[in-house]
């Protein structure tokens, strides 16, 4: 899962943001202005993609832009930590840089050491999905995750998360799961088979179509 990659990786870039937190008065003033409202305009950006559930067609990009909005983030906290009083800034940094440590922070960030990009499968009607791997190394179980998507029709290069589909190793070969359309409902469904020693057939989860 390249978790400790990850962890070693936001640990350097927050102690690089702490020295420049600790040399930031020797900055110029244009230098200053360019890292704050770079700072809020990437955090803002990704932001909106996480509110909105859009984001850019490559996944190297979308890691790129969750990276650079959690460096930014880390850069303002610091520099809020240089207002006074001190002794309230101060512990008020280090409660809001915990939660960088969190599963829902560090997960989408270890896709940036992932080999290669997940495979794009379009199943029709501007829509596509993508299948994820995941593992719950304490709960012994593991699966994967079917996204499926929308292109933009008028901006190419964005797409639109409609909907994440669960399987897991337990209810079916969850390595297997796919979603097809189904034009004369207006849905589409995640498909995963049963293993070989379960009832045959496959485990449906339909979900309507946009």
């Amino acid at each position: 899962m390249y978790i400790p990659m990850t962890i070693t990786a936001l640990a350097l870039l927050t102690a690089a943001l702490i020295l420049v937190r600790i040399f930031w008065l020797h900055l110029s003033t244009r230098l200053k202005w360019f890292l704050i409202r770079a700072s809020v305009v990437i955090a803002a950006i990704h932001f909106l993609f996480a509110v909105t559930k859009w984001s850019t067609n490559s996944d190297r990009v979308n890691v790129l832009i969750n990276w650079l909005a959690i460096a930014g983030y880390v850069l303002l906290v610091l520099l809020f930590s240089r207002v006074s009083p001190k002794w309230i800034t101060i512990p008020c940094t280090a409660i809001l840089l915990v939660p960088l440590l969190s599963s829902s922070v560090l997960l989408p960030l270890t896709r940036l050491f992932e080999p290669g990009s997940p495979r794009v499968i379009p199943i029709g009607d501007h829509l596509f999905y993508e299948v994820a791997p995941w593992a719950n190394t304490g709960g012994g179980n593991a699966g994967v995750d079917v996204i499926v998507y929308r292109y933009s029709p008028l901006i190419p290069f964005l797409r639109h998360r409609l909907q994440t589909i669960p399987f897991n190793d337990r209810e079916c070969n969850a390595s297997a799961a796919f979603a097809i359309l189904l034009p004369a409902t207006k849905r589409y469904v995640g498909r995963c088979p049963f293993w070989p020693n379960q009832s045959t057939g496959t485990l449906d989860k339909p979900f309507p179509a946009p």
